[in-house]
């Protein structure tokens, strides 16, 4: 079944300016309508590096959701446990600079408590095949997630959180002790240890990362610094820094989830954590090259996953 992920699917309004980004004035540009969502972007990132991925979420009866299914199947991502409802996607609201990147967004959740019945009853059968599973906080009950933890205990799955609302998520603190790697960015980092690191250089961030991770025991953690690279740090006292690639920027919208994915990506198919976020800086550069908002398609070998693709059904 590949790797599991389960999460919320957005739709993403995007506003780009034609001109320089004036904050409290009027700004003319253009508007795009796209298929999003933390972990919607998670499961065609993972797709797209040909592991056949199985997504877990709710669309909406409606054209949009119709097509959301179809773009994942066509990405060859499993939709057999997704659920269609009204109103079962969020909205997600973001409007851009004129250098690319995010000035101000407001995201609508969507009610995902549907997804804890596809659990009781299927979560033996998808639990059982999976390779991993990835979590999607901040959007998921809290029901949900400790569902998540009770069926990848009784089949030894390893779990990964990537980050959607991390108001939300810092609600649920003491989850981050039950998930074998938790991803999120320097300002999210900041809100689960309730401090400010945005000054921080990589140096320095790691040290206090490593120090938090063992103080709070938390398996694994792996911070974001957006222009800076990212940092990580485990339990045992690894730790180390992840550069950025040095690429030409022109629209980050879902790169910390090309990242998130490769990360994933790595941890579950038997890389080191420094290997792991090395292949999650590779895709996160493969995707603010473009003005896609998920990597282009590679081959596992492409980034070091010595596997082959696998055979379709």
């Amino acid at each position: 079944m590949g790797i599991v992920v389960i999460g919320a699917v957005f739709v993403d309004i995007k506003g780009f300016p034609e001109n320089n980004y004036i904050p409290d004035g009027k700004n003319a540009g253009k508007i795009e309508y796209v298929h999003g969502g933390v972990s919607r972007n998670v499961a065609e990132n993972i797709a797209n590096i040909e592991l056949r991925p199985t997504y877990l979420s709710i669309v909406d009866k409606s054209a949009m959701g119709e097509d959301v299914i179809r773009k994942l199947n066509n990405h060859k991502v499993n939709t057999d446990y997704m659920l269609t409802i009204p109103n079962g996607m969020g909205t997600w609201l973001a409007v851009f600079d004129n250098n690319g990147d995010l000035a101000g967004s407001i995201s609508q959740r969507p009610n995902l408590m549907p997804l804890l019945s596809v659990l009781e009853q299927k979560g033996d059968e998808i639990f059982a095949q999976a390779d991993s599973i990835v979590v999607e906080v901040g959007d998921l009950d809290k029901e949900i997630i400790k569902k998540i933890f009770a069926l990848a205990k009784k089949y030894e799955k390893k779990t990964y959180a990537v980050v959607a609302n991390m108001s939300i998520a810092a609600e649920r603190r003491d989850f981050l002790q039950k998930f074998d790697c938790f991803i999120c960015n320097q300002l999210e980092a900041g809100i689960v240890f309730a401090d400010d690191y945005r000054d921080k250089m990589p140096e320095e961030m790691c040290d206090i990362l490593s120090e938090c991770v063992l103080n709070a025991n938390i398996p694994s953690m792996v911070v974001t610094m957006g222009g800076e690279g990212a940092v990580y740090a485990d339990v045992s006292g690894d730790k180390g820094i992840c550069p950025p690639r040095n690429v030409q920027v022109k629209d980050t919208t879902g790169a910390g989830d090309a990242f998130s994915s490769g990360v994933v990506i790595g941890l579950t198919y038997g890389k080191t954590l420094k290997e792991a976020v090395d292949i999650g800086t590779h895709l996160a550069s493969s995707v603010i090259v473009s003005s896609e908002n998920v990597c282009p398609r590679f081959l596992p070998k492409e980034i070091g996953i010595d596997m082959d693709v696998p055979e379709d059904k």
